[in-house]
């Protein structure tokens, strides 16, 4: 099967957070499977380009139609760590992809709203013609929406396209000039309940609403998430779009990369462990130590690496530092926000557990130091409002931290309490709790705190239990190829 992935990102090159993660993985799982896997990205001037090797020009003079002109794009070719990707970079005032960063600017919709026609475009003039179009989020929302109304009728009638939802707090809510701008004018017809018109703001359009309307499959990112886009307020208003369409909607949860996150294979970590070397840990553990200047004492290292933004619970995470800190445990914290406001709070918090020995917050995004923290602490908490997969749990699991959830989208999909799952006892590899509030978060980490000190076996085999567990690609990656033989055969 030939797959051209559609993104915003691919890791290590592009990454804000998930999303370059799953495009890289997936697309390394389904060539391990024998198929053919294009990734197609915007050239944006902050991409690692030490990681892309031998990157040239595939096509010098790519014309894409925009507004009521045509936009002169070259388009490159390069690996990323054995991965195809070719990169689009338009040459026009708008400089859409060298502002220095990924996402963030005013036309935001604008700037993504091109690469998804230069995308086609491309597919057009190189004359590819692949079985699926693989897309993601409201970046390219509107690839589906241009392919069904315009590029099937001059020439591009074979592919067919899944659309993928990372997070539905980002919708790409945008006005009537993108229409204009991509040739899809007839703003009445678009501008309706049944297509992109946004299901609140009626003089306002939808990309992933156009994405989930007209694409041949959807799916998200966990089988739990499905479920609450579909049936709680977490769908942040496209909950009717999506009953509509749930004839064609699905959950696949992630998977993790286990070349880049394995504790026996982990060149960033002082001493590689497993389950039957899991003593191994110990030296991670006394390496954070020594890396945070946290003192050496009988405790457990709770952990927390991830962004800081009110999805991921910032009010938990706070009262969980502090406390772990007041029942015997030392905590660890690798984050950062682009939020002033909770960075501010943060750095407080910082300031404020500056001289403690047991605490070290480190505000910023270290990917090797966050291997050390995954192999040095024995457990993790994820207490999110939301989590449509969430990949620090699954790490975790791989490195034996026990993680400590809320019940919530994928976190409930892969970790299984200790005391209440109605899983047998080798399945179960964590700690959870319902409600978001202190009493929650802290029930949670009284009995897990309480397991570490009172019954280590117990909590020895937890970890094993974890790290036990098969989270790869290797499940998606066949669940991925199941649903792209069904839309290819429609």
């Amino acid at each position: 099967m030939y797959i051209i992935m559609v993104a915003s990102e691919c890791a290590p090159v592009a990454k804000v957070g998930g999303l370059g993660d799953v495009v890289f993985g997936l697309t390394r799982e389904l060539e391990i499977r024998g198929h053919s896997v294009d990734i197609i990205l915007p050239k944006y001037d902050c991409l690692r380009y030490d990681q892309i090797f031998n990157l040239q020009i595939a096509f010098k003079d790519l014309w894409v139609p925009w507004y009521d002109r045509a936009v002169h794009c070259s388009v490159y070719f390069g690996f990323v760590h054995g991965r195809k990707c070719f990169f689009i970079e338009p040459h026009s005032g708008e400089n859409f992809f060298n502002r220095h960063m990924f996402y963030g600017q005013v036309d935001d919709d604008q700037r993504f709203a091109f690469f998804s026609k230069a995308a086609l475009e491309f597919m057009l003039k190189s004359n590819k013609h692949p079985d699926i179009i693989h897309c993601h989020d409201w970046q390219t929302g509107l690839v589906p929406v241009l392919l069904y109304e315009i590029y099937k009728f001059v020439g591009m009638t074979h592919p067919r396209v899944c659309y993928t939802l990372h997070n539905l707090q980002h919708q790409g809510v945008t006005r009537e000039h993108i229409l204009r701008a991509t040739g899809l004018n007839r703003h009445a017809y678009f501008f309706h309940p049944d297509r992109l018109q946004d299901n609140f703001n009626h003089a306002a359009l939808n990309l992933m609403k156009g994405g989930i309307v007209y694409s041949n499959f959807v799916t998200t990112v966990s089988p739990r998430y499905a479920w609450e886009i579909m049936n709680t307020t977490q769908s942040f208003g496209l909950g009717h779009t999506l009953q509509v369409h749930r004839g064609k909607v699905g959950g696949i949860l992630n998977g993790i990369d286990y070349e880049v996150w394995n504790p026996e294979i982990d060149r960033h970590i002082p001493r590689q462990y497993g389950i039957n070397t899991l003593d191994g840990k110990c030296d991670n553990k006394r390496a954070l130590r020594q890396r945070f200047w946290l003192q050496d004492v009988l405790k457990p290292i709770v952990g927390y690496v991830g962004r800081l933004d009110e999805q991921k619970g910032v009010p938990l995470i706070t009262h969980a530092i502090h406390y772990c800190l007041q029942h015997g445990c030392q905590f660890v914290l690798l984050g950062t926000s682009a939020d002033g406001r909770i960075g501010r709070h943060f750095w407080h918090l910082k300031r404020h557990y500056n001289d403690n020995p047991d605490c070290h917050i480190e505000l910023g995004f270290n990917e090797e130091l966050s291997h050390l923290i995954y192999a040095g602490a024995e457990m993790m908490v994820v207490p999110s409002r939301f989590e449509p997969c969430g990949l620090t749990q699954m790490i975790a699991l791989k490195y034996g931290a026990v993680p400590i959830v809320r019940a919530t989208g994928g976190l409930a999909d892969t970790v299984f309490d200790a005391n209440y799952a109605d899983r047998p006892y080798h399945e179960r590899n964590g700690y959870v709790f319902n409600d978001f509030n202190n009493a929650g978060i802290e029930s949670a980490l009284h009995r897990a705190i309480g397991m570490w000190y009172s019954f280590p076996q117990y909590f020895r085999e937890l970890m094993i239990n974890g790290m036990r567990h098969d989270y790869s690609w290797n499940y998606p990656g066949q669940h991925y190829l199941n649903v792209f033989e069904l839309i290819r055969d429609k």
